[in-house]
């Protein structure tokens, strides 16, 4: 590929990364280390890097991008899935009602293998506003034949909520994917943190759904444009893009490690480091 050519496409990744046309943390680092191969600088990292800064799996995976393979990054992925997805089948009851937020591939696949292995269940999701994420977890789960309820952002609680109401569907269970995992808990879509809250107070157990390349010692939170939210200037608008679940509210972490409780996952991740 000619070298104008590279740096083109370079550019429209970069864009589409930017922009969240390219979803949830790990296809984002898929695509960064495929861009970064098409032009390898450090000033190619940092770009990309800058894009999305709270994302430490695609800051870990450009670390190792000199001495790794687009090919051998995808077989690691691919690898680290199939355990969690195990993990997951294992974890899921017949007839559960399962609830996650925003979009996450490991959720997604996971709930696919499940379903393709014979379990039964349905899915209550978010449409997560602002840019309506939830809405693509949506389409690819009912793609699979698998039910899929969707709740505006603000009626979660209804979904989670352990109440005796006929119309209500009570989930047993919450899976979430991350974007990255600290000491203190795991930064994940704004409102991940409240509904880990309302779960954690209802006796629902709350899983993490991970590859532990999103591990970090620290992280900043994105703030994005306020014009995904309102395109005013009279009214100051917030957008952050993440919160803290704290780990007291987090009953496991489901990665290539099995299924573990918070503390033992960290150590696992530090040894492996």
């Amino acid at each position: 590929m000619r070298q104008q050519n590279k740096q083109a496409e370079f550019n429209q990744i970069c864009r589409e990364i930017k922009r969240v046309h390219i979803q949830g943390a790990r296809e984002v680092a898929k695509k960064a280390f495929f861009a970064y191969k098409l032009i390898p600088t450090e000033k190619s990292k940092h770009i990309l890097i800058s894009l999305r800064l709270t994302e430490p799996m695609l800051i870990n995976m450009l670390k190792k991008a000199d001495e790794l393979s687009y090919y051998k990054l995808i077989q690691h992925l691919k690898k680290n899935q199939q355990i969690i997805n195990k993990s997951v089948f294992n974890l899921i009851k017949n007839n559960s009602i399962i609830f996650t937020h925003c979009h996450s591939s490991s959720v997604v696949q996971a709930l696919i293998y499940a379903k393709r292995k014979g379990k039964k269940f349905e899915v209550c999701n978010t449409e997560t506003r602002p840019l309506f994420q939830g809405r693509k977890t949506a389409r690819e789960l009912r793609k699979a034949h698998i039910k899929v309820t969707m709740f505006v952002d603000s009626a979660a609680a209804i979904a989670i909520e352990k109440e005796d109401r006929k119309d209500k569907v009570h989930a047993d269970l919450v899976l979430f994917g991350t974007d990255a995992i600290l000491k203190k808990g795991v930064i994940n879509k704004i409102g991940s943190g409240m509904f880990a809250e309302i779960a954690h107070a209802n006796h629902v157990p709350v899983y993490i759904l991970a590859d532990s390349w999103k591990y970090a010692k620290r992280i900043k939170i994105e703030q994005r444009n306020s014009g995904e939210v309102w395109n005013t200037k009279r009214v100051l608008i917030k957008n952050p893009a993440f919160e803290l679940i704290k780990r007291k509210y987090i009953t496991g972490v489901i990665s290539e490690f099995g299924l573990l409780s918070y503390g033992e996952f960290l150590k696992k991740v530090r040894r492996s480091q």
